[in-house]
């Protein structure tokens, strides 16, 4: 053999290819089983999250912040003659969003006003009235008195002629006009008789005339109330302590009774309205703990609670709900909307408007049972 071709154990070592082959297997192997370690380690962690919480949890994306919108509108009819606010501005209860030209309804309350002063004078006259027609009946009575005494007198006249005409003492002719007194004195004291029941009616008619005055007078009084309030509705004032919204009125404007005018999105009516799958209902309830995030608001969490579930699926309030009585039918999972509530954390963020995405995950281990919620009402 040559000096050339002996193998040093240097020169064995390199040109043998698989010298290396047991340490790369190695490594390998020891890599692997990290991957496998971790990855049961995950998988462990996850399927223990899984069992002890998420199993426990229903969540979906079919969420949006909502508010209870107020919508402003007039009663009354009329052009708009200024406009105090905008949209996106904030007012406070009873503060002056809009006024309507108020020509025409203070020309009626002055109308009322006049009709109504004029009822007035109409009941003073009829009262006057009513006193002099109880002076007639005090009349009539003094007369029936005065009649009542010429009748007691002319009978006494009488039967003392026809006492001494029976003895031959008077004349025939002297008991003619004796007993012809006494008829007069008759007729006397019937004809006043009946000039008192005809005062007494005449009092009957004025009072009666009154009563119906008395009505006309409060019916009047109605009318002006009427006419004030038609005038203060010329004024739209903030119902409540919130921003307006959807403000499209200008200067001129003619306004109809019950149009809609603008939105009002109080303070603090925030809230969060979720669609659930019929399948996720189970164990959701009032009062269950629930974690939500939204768009707005990257990177935070918060905590809310469920206020109250909807007695129906979206679907029976729809506009044209589906008529499953067909022969075509096709099943499909509804969606019950829930309503809950934001705390004030999430609040006193100033960023959240309605309409908003928002996911949320409800806690079904924290729904209060019957009995749990029964007990707690008890002791408070």
């Amino acid at each position: 053999m040559s000096r050339h071709e002996r193998l040093t154990p240097d020169s064995t070592k390199l040109d043998d290819p698989t010298a290396e082959a047991p340490r790369k297997g190695s490594r390998k192997k020891v890599i692997f089983g990290l991957v496998g370690l971790i990855a049961l380690g995950v998988g462990g962690w996850q399927g223990t999250q899984y069992w002890t919480a998420g199993r426990f949890m229903e969540t979906t994306d079919d969420a949006y912040v909502a508010a209870d919108v107020t919508l402003v509108s007039s009663r009354v009819q009329g052009y708009v003659a200024t406009v105090s606010v905008g949209s996106n501005d904030h007012v406070s209860a009873g503060d002056i969003l809009v006024r309507l030209d108020d020509g025409d309804y203070r020309n009626a309350l002055a109308t009322s006003q006049s009709r109504f002063a004029t009822a007035g004078d109409t009941l003073a006259r009829i009262d006057a009235q009513i006193a002099a027609a109880r002076a007639g009946v005090a009349q009539a009575e003094a007369a029936r008195d005065t009649a009542d005494a010429q009748l007691r007198t002319a009978r006494t006249n009488a039967d003392r002629t026809e006492k001494l005409a029976s003895n031959k003492v008077t004349s025939q002719a002297a008991l003619d006009t004796a007993t012809e007194d006494l008829d007069v004195a008759r007729a006397g004291l019937a004809s006043a008789e009946a000039a008192i029941a005809s005062a007494e009616a005449q009092v009957a008619v004025l009072q009666a005339e009154r009563a119906e005055s008395e009505g006309q007078r409060r019916e009047l009084g109605i009318a002006v109330d009427q006419a004030r309030r038609d005038l203060d509705l010329t004024v739209l004032r903030a119902p409540a302590d919130g921003i307006v919204a959807n403000m499209t009125l200008e200067v001129g404007d003619m306004v109809a009774p019950g149009a809609r005018l603008a939105a009002l999105i109080p303070d603090g009516s925030l809230f969060v309205e979720a669609n659930l799958k019929e399948t996720q209902m189970a164990g959701v309830g009032p009062g269950a703990l629930v974690e939500m995030s939204f768009d707005a608001l990257p990177g935070q969490t918060f905590e809310g609670r469920v206020d109250s579930v909807a007695p129906a699926t979206g679907a029976v309030f729809s506009l044209l709900p589906a008529d499953n009585a067909t022969g075509n039918f096709t099943k499909i999972i509804q969606r019950i909307p829930i309503r809950i509530s934001l705390p004030e954390a999430a609040l006193a963020t100033g960023q959240l408007r309605a309409g908003l995405s928002t996911e949320i995950s409800i806690d079904t281990r924290t729904t209060p049972t019957p009995g749990t919620a029964t007990v707690a009402a008890l002791s408070e």
